[in-house]
């Protein structure tokens, strides 16, 4: 930790500033006194009155969130953790994006009303230019980790803070982000510094290993114990041996510059070629292998194959493939469902216990509306388990005649019925051994073959109609329902025995309207119905997609987008009212209050018209919830996707920025 400046050396530099345009040569931190300079050239004043102009209204927001989403992704959990360690010092923690605007805030109440004073919440921008000299700000402008105490903020309505910043930057250098820690100047501590910085280059170790699933990656460090610690060394290799990557710790271990990337060759690097380490990787997974640098110097070396990447079903009747990026992901692991998560809380949540249980004797049953995307979840989960490689058979249970139901599940013996194949069926349980069995839409199974299902799922061996020896099975269960399974078998439509046997965890997937991701999920369906172009939607639409009801959810928003990304001219790149359909567009200029109420519709507005603003539609969001929660504030807050304390706090503002 540098010295901080007295109170008088920072009163006399910010004199001699306003009075000769330049700092005194000491008493300053170098670093300070350059940032002073730039925010005195931007036209800033110490003690000038800031409009909120620099604050992104809600469609910005959405939009600088989607494009930062594996920023913010991967940041998360590094944040959480990290304010576990200042939550007790009166301090925030801050994540902002490369231009400075903050993206993501971790702190206490009573903190936060004192720093959202200054706008130190999600969407205002800390660009120097704007703020003046401060961390986050100078930590850009001078792409390093800086330390802003006190009255060393150039802006003197900012001098109650403390605050410590690192740049992120991705595997060619780039700078990405900002992490920080801002808290007040009377409980600074001297290892916030270092707190910062270790943070930040977990995060971006985080990213490159997220970021590099198409290449080959390797993990180094001098000592073998020192791999997979925050300090190891990441390298992003191709297949035809060109470095193309590096965390700061490869560049400083194998001697290179940000310009040496992508032009220098790993046999230039190390004494063993990349097919050699491939080779003995294979022979010893996981195993740390010595290898020396050309220099002679030692070092071990974890290498990480390529792999494919995941690609996800379309929610569309066409079954169109929508193929995910490989730098997707939840931050949690690079497994299939963080391929899936776009960062809505209660699909993580599901995940995160599906996840738990993939490895297990434990039935999953999946419950949520038409076109939630269960069969894709339950794909996912699959392929996070240890079964992976395995058979995944997908049944659904309402689109199989009832009279072939039987037959389709259990299989035939040969010539069991008239049109029964000459060889006979084995039947989908038998398909799906070792392997898992997906029974979708399992609420309309006929009651017969619910009881017969169950003496499978009992004794874990199939008879096939016809006659023949039991074949034994083992396939892990999952089921999928968009009906309540509990008032069903209360009902008696279900059998209560059955419930029991697949109820061993339900998840409840969020609709598409109550999920707080759909700017992300926006920008990755339209990136995958549309490789190789850069679409968007305008602000405004995008506003009003979002407040929409959308009753098919994902697989109609899919096709809506579809629909209108077809509607494009070759040289547009913004999605606006006149490519929508027309019944689409029909609903959208239907406002929530009279569509919950009379239906009434309204004219289509034009192009340029902006739709209700989308803090009103956020308001009858909230009240319409509450209306249907019958005023449980707790439940009306679990349908919005939000805790119970932020619905309490924007019901008291019908102008916060969502």
């Amino acid at each position: 930790m540098r010295t901080r400046p007295t109170a008088l050396s920072i009163s006399q530099a910010r004199q001699h500033l306003l009075e000769y345009g330049d700092c005194p040569a000491h008493g300053m931190d170098e670093r300070v006194a350059r940032s002073w300079r730039r925010s005195l050239a931007a036209g800033l004043l110490p003690d000038a009155r800031l409009t909120d102009t620099e604050h992104a209204n809600a469609a910005e927001l959405n939009r600088i969130m989607a494009s930062g989403h594996e920023l913010l992704t991967h940041s998360r959990p590094v944040m959480e953790v990290l304010f576990e360690q200042v939550q007790d010092s009166q301090s925030m923690v801050v994540l902002a994006d490369a231009r400075g605007t903050l993206m993501h805030t971790l702190g206490q109440a009573d903190f936060l009303q004192r720093a959202q004073q200054v706008a130190l919440s999600a969407g205002a921008s800390w660009h120097e230019s704007q703020r003046g000299t401060n961390a986050i700000g100078t930590a850009l402008a001078e792409a390093c980790c800086v330390e802003i105490h006190g009255g060393e903020h150039f802006l003197a309505r900012n001098e109650f803070l403390t605050c410590t910043a690192a740049p992120i930057v991705s595997a060619k250098g780039q700078l990405i982000g900002v992490l920080d820690i801002s808290g007040d100047h009377r409980s600074g501590h001297p290892h916030t510094f270092g707190l910062v910085n270790m943070a930040a280059r977990l995060i971006e170790n985080r990213l490159i290993s997220a970021t590099s699933a198409r290449h080959v990656r390797l993990h180094l460090h001098a000592r073998r114990e020192g791999i997979g610690t925050v300090a190891e060394a990441i390298a992003v290799v191709s297949g035809d041996d060109a470095v193309l990557g590096c965390n700061r710790a490869a560049l400083d271990l194998l001697q290179l510059t940000l310009a040496d990337l992508g032009v220098t060759r790993l046999k230039s690097l190390l004494d063993l070629s990349l097919d050699t380490l491939l080779a003995r990787q294979q022979r010893r997974p996981g195993e740390p292998l010595l290898v020396h640098r050309r220099d002679g110097a030692p070092l071990y070396v974890i290498v990480q194959p390529a792999t494919e990447a995941l690609r996800w079903q379309a929610l569309a009747p066409v079954n169109a493939q929508l193929t995910l990026r490989d730098d997707a992901g939840s931050g949690q692991s690079a497994d299939a469902l963080a391929q899936l998560d776009t960062g809505d809380p209660r699909w993580r949540s599901a995940a995160d216990k599906a996840r738990r249980v993939a490895d297990k004797p434990i039935p999953l049953l999946i419950q949520g509306e038409s076109g939630v995307g269960k069969e894709l979840f339950a794909r996912a989960v699959h392929d996070s388990g240890p079964r992976r490689a395995k058979p995944f058979v997908a049944i659904n249970c309402a689109a199989v005649p009832e009279n072939l139901i039987e037959a389709e599940l259990f299989g035939y013996a040969p010539g069991a019925f008239t049109g029964a194949r000459r060889d006979g069926s084995p039947g989908r349980l038998r398909e799906a051994h070792g392997g898992t069995l997906f029974l979708d839409e399992i609420g309309d199974m006929p009651l017969p073959m619910q009881a017969r299902l169950l003496r499978v799922l009992q004794e874990r061996q199939v008879s096939p109609l016809g006659g023949g020896p039991a074949v034994a099975v083992d396939f892990a269960l999952m089921c999928a329902t968009h009906c309540q399974l509990r008032q069903a078998a209360e009902a008696g439509r279900f059998r209560n025995d059955l419930y029991y046997r697949i109820n061993g965890l339900t998840v409840q997937l969020p609709p598409l309207r109550e999920r707080t991701d759909f700017a992300v999920l926006t920008q990755r369906l339209l990136s995958d119905l549309n490789p190789g172009r850069s679409v968007h939607v305008a602000r405004e639409l995008l506003a009003r997609l979002s407040a929409h009801a959308w009753p098919g959810n994902l697989r109609q928003y899919a096709n809506a987008l579809r629909t209108a990304s077809a509607m494009l001219e070759p040289q547009e790149a913004c999605i606006d009212w006149a490519h929508l359909s027309d019944d689409l567009l029909e609903d959208l200029t239907v406002t929530p209050a009279s569509a919950q109420q009379s239906h009434t519709k309204l004219s289509a507005p034009a192009a340029h018209d902006a739709p209700q603003s989308l803090a009103q539609l956020s308001q009858a969001a909230m009240q319409q919830s509450l209306k249907d929660c019958a005023g449980n504030m707790s439940q009306a807050a679990r349908h919005l996707g939000i805790s119970r304390q932020t619905l309490y706090r924007r019901l008291r503002s019908t102008s916060y920025p969502y």
